[in-house]
């Protein structure tokens, strides 16, 4: 099967968004909410939560912020237009924050705003770029590192639930706004590029002609 075109992605992942916030707007706590949460709290033996813990920290910014930094290291794609993958880090947070206060649904075990998750959105974000950015690697480097990749986001929002911060659909929220912003920073990346190469002909054309 062919990959999903990236804005055929977008497309979903924002159609996506949007019915889920509607609906915990809406409804407020979904019906499989109760149902998947407790499923993965039978898992939170002692040293599940311990490992949690340390996955957790996958989500947060304290970490990301190097992380990102480290991807402006690794890849030269992403060295090339940084203030994009820097704007992309900064985005997630302020879009989470602001969905926060807009839909106004509570932590299982907290009065605080949950939906959607900021750990998830950020893990999310960061490790969508990642995705994009792999790219660039040889096919079993990149086959690891977006396996990698995808296992992280989907540890960060596991560890979201069994640390009993957030609803599943809270974590499923915050995973599908951070790689539709991913996707609007690949696919802006991917246009700027093109648009280097149609000035970078033209110049080479006319110095020809």
């Amino acid at each position: 099967m062919p990959p999903l075109h990236p804005r055929a992605a977008l497309t979903v992942l924002c159609a996506f968004s949007l019915a889920l916030g509607a609906a915990v707007a809406t409804i407020g706590v979904l019906p499989a909410d109760a149902a998947v949460r407790e499923a993965l709290l039978a898992w939170a033996t002692p040293t599940i939560v311990g490992l949690m813990r340390v996955v957790n920290r996958a989500g947060d910014w304290r970490l990301l912020l190097p992380g990102t930094l480290l991807l402006l290291v690794v890849f030269r794609r992403a060295r090339e237009r940084w203030w994009l993958w820097i704007a992309l880090m900064i985005a997630a947070p302020a879009a989470e924050g602001l969905l926060k206060i807009a839909i106004g649904r509570a932590r299982p075990e907290s009065g605080a705003f949950g939906f959607p998750s900021g750990h998830a959105t950020a893990a999310a974000a960061f490790f969508g770029a990642v995705l994009y950015l792999a790219g660039s690697l040889p096919p079993a480097s990149r086959r690891v590192v977006r396996a990698l990749a995808v296992a992280c986001i989907v540890l960060v929002g596991c560890a979201r639930i069994i640390l009993r911060a957030h609803w599943p659909s809270d974590v499923l929220g915050g995973i599908t706004l951070g790689l539709a912003l991913a996707t609007i920073a690949a696919l802006w990346n991917s246009l700027e590029g093109s648009g280097d190469r149609r000035h970078t002909r033209q110049v080479i054309g006319g110095v020809s002609e």
